[in-house]
């Protein structure tokens, strides 16, 4: 007789997962466009909170770019949002839920398409970096979300096989690259996007961790 499935690892995008940065995303992305004379509306920016990669984002926006140029421009980015680090906070219960699944022994990793820099002063600015075992970035992978890349590489760092883990996600690129992998999905939407993560495969959407904890976990599986 098999065993149950249980969740074996929890798998966090960074921005609009662990941390809530979307509205400072935004605004860092408009100021360095206007730096560089290209204006884009609200809705435009959307684009940059769809998981993507930093080059992608860049050629979104300004086309065709040298790889010299890409990296400049990144560069010059992380500089503005170096300026407004201070800002960030943590999503509401999101703390309590990490302590959780540490008190559990649950290993967590990060799979996020924000670069090795930023994520890594980000998650150490708000003293949560070490609750992870594994932190994977964009500069670790070649295809950005929806490609499952990011996140088969987080499970090879955890050492644990994909059906066994638990992705939470914010965008439905995540959602997607999530479900391709073959791992179950949370998905975290405060904003009335819930009914696009649904329609995108996860397998619950919650506003927030504060009341969700190991039994809905479990559930999942």
């Amino acid at each position: 007789m098999s065993s149950k499935p249980m969740c074996k690892g929890v798998i966090f995008d960074m921005d609009g997962v662990l941390i809530d940065s979307h509205p400072i995303h935004k605004k860092v992305w408009a100021q360095f466009l206007a730096s560089l004379n290209k204006q884009v509306t609200e809705e435009e920016l959307d684009f940059v909170l769809e998981g993507r990669k930093r080059e992608e984002i860049l050629r979104h926006f300004l086309g065709d770019l040298s790889a010299e140029l890409v990296t400049e421009y990144g560069k010059r980015k992380n500089m503005i949002y170096e300026e407004t680090s201070s800002e960030l906070k943590t999503i509401c219960g999101v703390e309590e839920f990490l302590g959780a699944l540490e008190s559990a022994g649950i290993p967590m990793a990060v799979a996020t398409s924000a670069s090795f820099v930023r994520a890594r002063n980000t998650l150490a600015a708000l003293g949560i970096l070490p609750r992870f075992a594994a932190v994977v970035t964009g500069n670790d992978v070649v295809n950005g979300k929806p490609d499952p890349e990011v996140f088969v590489r987080a499970a090879e760092r955890l050492n644990q096989v994909h059906q066994d883990l638990l992705v939470v996600e914010d965008a439905v690129s995540g959602v997607m690259a999530a479900k391709s992998a073959g791992m179950k999905c949370l998905g975290i939407a405060a904003d009335g996007r819930s009914e696009k993560l649904r329609a995108a495969g996860a397998d619950r959407v919650i506003p927030n961790y504060r009341e969700f904890g190991l039994l809905q976990i479990q559930q999942l599986f």
